[in-house]
């Protein structure tokens, strides 16, 4: 048997987080959100639809990840797998299985679900958050002779290559350093085009010019950090 286990950072999703775990397959074992400090009923929502709920009062979506691994490293019976999604319910749970099928059938140990234009909804993306993959994306098959498209958050990973890596970003560079972390360490990799619709909300990092701004200067930092080494 092969567990898969799913971590989704939380912060004031209340609104979209019941309809995002309703939607997750039954071949998720566990389903873990990370509430990060919501002021609304995230937590609560989160935990009547069955999901694990753990706390994290550190703002950020690194530290809320960083506590969703640190839950799962320690169980006496870990994943063979780990997810992660976004709670705005901007993804589609459904695709979970082609999204971890190409571990299961031992061809990759890291899988992006890839937000190709054709299969996003008009508007799901800004315009910022366009430029910055395309931008991040570009300097890392300038750099580091990469095939990645997207910093998507939708992804799967192998616990055992998750672990080599130790993560230790606490904020918005959190998916760059697992992609820059995954080259450095030859681990094979691949991605898969998924659906992506507009988020219920407001996004706290693409929705203000104050986090659209912080979120590239930190993944600028990481992908010219990891051209230095």
């Amino acid at each position: 048997m092969n567990p898969i286990d799913l971590i989704i950072p939380a912060h004031n999703e209340a609104d979209s987080i019941g309809a995002v775990l309703a939607e997750v397959p039954a071949l998720v074992r566990e389903k873990v959100v990370v509430d990060n400090r919501s002021t609304d009923q995230t937590a609560a929502v989160a935990r009547g639809a069955g999901a694990t709920v753990l706390h994290e009062p550190r703002m950020g979506y690194g530290y809320a990840c960083l506590k969703g691994l640190n839950y799962l490293f320690e169980k006496s019976n870990p994943p063979h797998i780990i997810v992660f999604m976004d709670g705005d319910y901007s993804d589609y749970p459904e695709e979970l299985p082609k999204l971890v099928a190409p571990i299961l059938e031992g061809k990759a140990d890291l899988v992006i679900g890839a937000r190709h234009k054709a299969l996003r909804e008009p508007g799901s993306m800004t315009p910022q958050q366009v430029f910055g993959n395309w931008l991040a994306t570009f300097l890392m098959r300038l750099m580091f002779r990469s095939r990645f498209t997207d910093l998507g958050p939708f992804r799967a990973i192998r616990t055992d290559a998750l672990q080599r890596l130790q993560m230790e970003d606490k904020t918005y560079g959190w998916t760059v350093e697992m992609q820059l972390k995954a080259l450095r360490h030859k681990l094979s990799y691949t991605e898969v085009p998924v659906r992506y619709k507009k988020r219920i909300g407001v996004s706290k990092v693409s929705g203000t010019v104050k986090g659209s701004i912080f979120a590239g200067v930190k993944i600028l930092g990481w992908i010219f950090k990891y051209s230095f080494k």
